[in-house]
């Protein structure tokens, strides 16, 4: 329903951002439309200029070049309330397309109404910037990662993000969540060979630190999977979901004290 994914697109908000209660009365008079996509289907390609932003309810998608040759590189994985292609707001042209790694489900929001709501509640278009930060803070660990770290460390790296993105959104089942990319498509998006993709998962598995196995991702022994990445979950400003609720509590108590 589309009042249940405004819902969850103000819940995302408020995990890093306070906003009023005449701010989020705005936020819910938008009207996403639902759309619903198979394993493999692309949402946004190269070159579109779409009039919507997405946001994602269910599944994974993922952000990804082409080069001519047909050569693909994936540069960015995203969950349940990731909003992964909002800059399309303001820069027309996507330079990078967006491809369904499951059965996903999202909200379209049109990209005047976004327009029409931060021209009226600036607030909002302030969350809606830190968003895009936080996006580019995990872009910036994903080129330090391809470049700097080995095979094994690299995938156990890209493996505890996506771990700990998932306990984030509360989209963990225990000590599992889905994690549905083939072999070839970790070296698409880690910048390895097939080989050296199997290879490094071989190595986890005999730490027995994870497991990888129908699509999701089992993590055995957490300290060990982080300690061979050298995993510092610093870059996810997880911290901003408690700077976020404590200003609103804040706000709450200032305004029965007025």
């Amino acid at each position: 329903m589309p009042d249940q994914a405004v819902a969850t697109f103000l819940r995302k908000l408020r995990q890093h951002s306070a906003l009023s209660s005449r701010e989020e009365r705005a936020l819910a008079r938008l009207r996403p439309h639902l759309v619903e996509a198979a394993r493999g289907a692309d949402l946004v390609r190269q070159g579109d200029r779409p009039d919507v932003s997405i946001f994602l309810l269910r599944g994974m998608l993922a952000r990804y070049h082409t080069l001519a040759e047909g050569e693909r590189q994936y540069l960015a994985l995203h969950i349940a309330g990731d909003l992964p292609d909002l800059q399309s707001l303001f820069l027309g042209a996507m330079d990078h397309s967006l491809v369904a790694l499951d059965q996903v489900q999202i909200a379209c929001f049109k990209h005047d109404a976004l327009c029409r709501l931060i021209e009226d509640e600036p607030q909002v278009g302030i969350a809606l910037w830190r968003q895009t930060l936080l996006d580019a803070a995990i872009f910036r660990e994903a080129i330090t990662n391809i470049g700097l770290r080995k095979p094994v460390e690299r995938l156990a790296h890209v493996l505890c993000e996506q771990f700990v993105r998932a306990q984030a959104a509360d989209i963990c089942e225990e000590n599992s969540c889905s994690f549905p990319l083939t072999q070839t498509q970790l070296g698409q998006l880690l910048a390895m060979s097939l080989v050296s993709v199997s290879r490094a998962l071989a190595r986890l598995r005999r730490d027995r630190s994870m497991e990888l196995r129908d699509g999701r991702l089992t993590v055995l022994d957490w300290k060990k999977l982080k300690a061979r990445a050298g995993f510092d979950p610093t870059y996810l400003h997880l911290d901003l979901r408690a700077a976020a609720g404590g200003t609103r509590r804040s706000g709450a108590r200032s305004r029965r004290d007025g």
